[in-house]
C-alpha cells in the first residue's frame, strides 16, 4: 500500500489489479427507460464491486475506440465484443483518459484508474475508469 500524506491528509494511491472475472459480480434488471422509450438492463452491483468504487484499479484488454475522445475496453475483441458478439455489459468498460490517446481497434493495452459504478446513467457504461492512464502496449 502506498499512502501520501500531506499535513494531516492521506490518502491511498495503491493500485489494485483486477481481471474481467471481478466485473461479473452483478446482476441485471431489465426496466423501461422513459426518457429513451426503451428497455435497458440496470445492474445491481455485487459487494466485491462495491468494495472497489472509488479505487485505483488496474486491467488488461481490447480497445474498442468508440468516437474520437471515447474509448472502451473490452475482454474480448471487437467481433465478440458486447456491442457485437453477444457478450454481456460486464465485459466492458468505458475509458475516461486525462490525456488524449489514439489506439486501434482490438489493440491489446493494460491501463489504470480510478474505479467507478454507474447503475443509472444509460449514456455511460456500467464500469467506468476515470483518470486513466496507460501502462502499457501488450
Amino acid at each position: 500500500m502506498i499512502v501520501i500524506s500531506i499535513q494531516g491528509y492521506s490518502q491511498d494511491i495503491s493500485t489494485q489489479k483486477i481481471t474481467w472475472a471481478t466485473l461479473r459480480d452483478v446482476k441485471f434488471t431489465k426496466k423501461f427507460n422513459k426518457e429513451y422509450e426503451l428497455d435497458f438492463l440496470y445492474p445491481t452491483f455485487g459487494a466485491s464491486l462495491q468494495k472497489l468504487e472509488g479505487k485505483f484499479v488496474e486491467i488488461k484488454g481490447y480497445v474498442i475506440p468508440v468516437s474520437q475522445n471515447l474509448y472502451v475496453l473490452s475482454a474480448k475483441p471487437m467481433a465478440a465484443c458486447f456491442f457485437c458478439g453477444g457478450s454481456g455489459p460486464e465485459s466492458i468498460l468505458q475509458l475516461n483518459f486525462t490525456t488524449k490517446n489514439r489506439f486501434k481497434t482490438d489493440q491489446i493495452i493494460t491501463v489504470k484508474g480510478k474505479f467507478r459504478l454507474n447503475s443509472d446513467n444509460v449514456d455511460d457504461l456500467n464500469y467506468i475508469l476515470d483518470d486513466a492512464s496507460l501502462i502499457q502496449f501488450n
